[in-house]
């Protein structure tokens, strides 16, 4: 049954209260649960390397894999919300996940690990994550907001628990079974979904799917339209600087939570110490994150958060370079808090300025052409860098390439957006007599809810960073 189907049947249910409080405190746990994740796997890199005698390069496809199949998944997501409901979904992605990882304690290879946890566990992640994500746009109209940043912190949890839950049961019973017991704990996924039942109004309005209106063309050029975005691509000038700009930037932004263990471990920090440097970044995007959303939030800054965007990852490219003067263990505590202040500013900010430059009933449509371009250099990134450091046997490179990236794409969406709003200013100025402006242009575009009742998104797909 889908969503929209569930909602004209039974009572009707409240929103912004109630059990709403409920599902929202479930997506947080799916949120530390899928997107965090990802982050532990630096505390196995240099176990499975030694196990499956492989390079830095072929073990860094293992979580480059997982994490691009989370983040570009959501075309496939949305297509699955649409036929059978959040609830669903959320709960097929726990059994993924779960599924995935007792695979791969199994594994016998490095290759089968990209197939097991890679693929299997990256897209139930995707699955439990962005179904969870929209669920809240059903149950939340009025602290929308509010609930989408209070979820995000589930992150936050995720990267300060994971890393020291997977120390110390790889300390106590090797990789292997500390795989088959994360199988165990990403099943939860599944006691979260069953939580996010499906939502049933007095008037099913809200609730009902949005059928697309029958239009001339091909099945094949309406599915790229509705969930790939081309023609926005083509037209926006706005969102194609901000989609390669984020692209470009992705290609070293994952880098440090790859390779930061390996690297303090390669330079003689102890294992638990080394695990401990990545829940310092999560600790403090607990308290930064939500408290950067709001900041951006503010009047002062309508029009002008894809300069504040740009700032943070010219601030994460820059950090980079505090671990190339020095390994030392506090050296590299300073280096996670100024990078963890960094990654917050950017993780609150991705999907807000995205936003901004994008009409809000094309957004679900533009956000898939921009996870999917943003999943494939999040799959390249650390494989590449990785292959760098085994031909110089140089930790060094992973930071020297992060910064490059970071800092590159910083400047180039700061400048083309400086340079386009000029544009936009002469050409206002010269056609000020005409009623109708160019349609795609970089303006700020209310965000909050039209005053006529409206079917929220079927699906959105919202990554956090």
């Amino acid at each position: 049954m889908s969503q929209g189907e569930a909602a004209g049947r039974g009572a009707a249910q409240p929103q912004d209260q109630g059990w709403a409080w409920m599902v929202l405190l479930a997506a947080v746990l799916l949120q530390g649960l899928t997107l965090g994740f990802p982050c532990c796997i630096g505390v196995f890199f240099t176990d499975l390397q030694h196990e499956f005698q492989a390079s830095n390069s072929q073990t860094s496809w293992f979580p480059s894999i997982m994490v691009a199949v989370l983040h570009g998944g959501g075309p496939l997501c949305s297509i699955l919300v649409k036929r059978f409901g959040c609830r669903f979904v959320v709960m097929l992605g726990g059994l993924l996940s779960g599924l995935g990882m007792v695979s791969s304690s199994f594994c016998k290879s490095i290759s089968q690990l990209y197939l097991t946890a890679g693929l299997i566990t990256g897209l139930g992640s995707c699955f439990s994550f962005q179904a969870g994500v929209t669920v809240l746009g059903y149950y939340f109209v009025r602290w929308r907001t509010l609930a989408n940043a209070v979820a995000s912190t589930g992150v936050s949890l995720g990267f300060t628990l994971w890393p020291l839950l997977s120390q110390y049961l790889l300390d106590r019973m090797g990789w292997r079974n500390t795989f088959l017991i994360f199988g165990g704990i990403l099943l939860n996924c599944c006691v979260c979904g069953a939580i996010m039942r499906p939502l049933q109004l007095a008037s099913g309005s809200l609730l009902e799917s949005a059928k697309p209106e029958e239009e001339p063309g091909s099945g094949a050029e309406e599915m790229l339209q509705k969930y790939l975005a081309f023609d926005i691509f083509c037209q926006n000038k706005g969102y194609q600087i901000y989609t390669i700009g984020v692209a470009w930037m992705m290609v070293g932004f994952a880098l440090p939570h790859v390779y930061l263990v390996p690297y303090a471990i390669h330079n003689g920090v102890e294992e638990h110490k080394a695990a401990l440097l990545i829940s310092i970044i999560g600790l403090i995007n607990i308290f930064i994150r939500p408290f950067t959303g709001l900041l951006s939030g503010h009047r002062v800054f309508t029009g002008r958060r894809i300069y504040l965007f740009s700032l943070a990852a010219l601030f994460y490219g820059l950090s980079n370079f505090i671990c190339v003067i020095s390994a030392e263990f506090s050296v590299l505590i300073l280096y996670c808090v100024i990078l963890s202040i960094a990654m917050s500013g950017v993780g609150a900010l991705t999907f807000q300025v995205l936003m901004d430059v994008v009409e809000m009933d094309r957004f679900s449509s533009a956000l898939g052409l921009f996870t999917i371009l943003e999943s494939i250099t999040l799959l390249i990134g650390p494989p590449l860098t990785g292959f760098l450091v085994d031909i110089t046997s140089d930790f060094h490179y992973v930071f020297y390439n992060s910064s490059f990236f970071l800092i590159s794409a910083a400047l180039f969406m700061g400048l083309s957006f400086c340079a386009l709003e000029k544009k936009n200013k002469l050409r206002e100025a010269s056609k000020a007599c005409l009623d109708n402006p160019s349609r795609y242009q970089y303006s700020e575009t209310s965000t909050e809810p039209k005053a006529e009742s409206q079917s929220p998104p079927v699906v959105q797909y919202i990554t956090s960073i």
